[in-house]
């Protein structure tokens, strides 16, 4: 092969490339049933920051900025349904309900239902060490997804997105049922069980400064119960109660 075939080729294998990412993105709008406008926004809302930093290309953008943008809408909307609805709730309680609405769980598991992870453009360490299926990479790029509609369609696209994709957990949280967190759930689990102590330790830390990811182990008496990931301890520390407590439950239900 001489080097015009060499370039020719190579430009095909691109077409190609793009190509797919195109159908890939028109499935993804047919999955949410909305079609953008701008399809760079959509891509962009789906590229993790791992990915860009990977890519020679310093065009290409990742999804963090939409992130904080899509994190602010979807807070006005829950805010706005449950102060609408639930009349008789006091402040405190609305703050309570938009937590539980707007946790990284709740958000990922979303994700989750849209199929989000197969959109993701990843780096290859994030793709071996399973970003797609990460609650912290789906929950941002869920976020990201709705800052991106925002800017293409406006406020009203996403108020409609989000009530028919998650007027069930807000239903939920307000009745109470998602007051109480996994750490809390794990706890009252297991005082019935035992009078052990619940540990919560830090195994691992990576990442930059401004981007860390924390992996965090619950054990009682010594033993392992869980271990979870999270952008900060807090959330690592909800993500191993939540894997503890469906172990715990499998241990006794035998």
């Amino acid at each position: 092969m001489n080097f015009v075939q060499y370039i020719l080729a190579l430009e095909c294998e691109i077409m190609t490339i793009s190509k797919k990412r195109e159908l890939l993105l028109l499935e993804l709008q047919q999955e949410i049933g909305y079609s953008f406008k701008n399809n760079e926004l959509n891509n962009e809302a789906l590229t993790h920051s791992s990915y860009a930093n990977e890519t020679k290309n310093k065009r290409i953008g990742h999804n963090e900025r939409l992130e904080f943008l899509g994190d602010s809408v979807l807070s006005l909307i829950v805010s706005d349904y449950i102060f609408t609805k639930f009349k008789s709730l006091p402040e405190g309680e609305l703050t309570k309900v938009r937590a539980n609405v707007v946790c990284e769980p709740a958000l990922a598991a979303k994700a989750k239902a849209i199929n989000l992870g197969k959109y993701l453009l990843l780096g290859k360490g994030e793709e071996l060490t399973g970003g797609r299926t990460r609650n912290s990479i789906l929950a941002d790029a869920f976020e990201a997804l709705l800052g991106a509609m925002y800017i293409d369609g406006g406020l009203e696209v996403v108020r409609s997105f989000v009530l028919i994709r998650m007027t069930d957990v807000m239903e939920l949280a307000c009745s109470g049922s998602f007051f109480k967190d996994y750490k809390t759930q794990l706890q009252e689990l297991l005082q019935s069980k035992t009078t052990d102590k619940i540990v919560y330790q830090v195994v691992k830390e990576s990442g930059p400064d401004h981007d860390k990811t924390f992996c965090v182990e619950v054990s009682v008496n010594g033993e392992v119960l869980g271990s979870g990931e999270g952008k900060s301890k807090k959330l690592a520390e909800q993500s191993a109660a939540q894997f503890a407590i469906e172990k715990v439950r499998k241990l006794y239900d035998k």
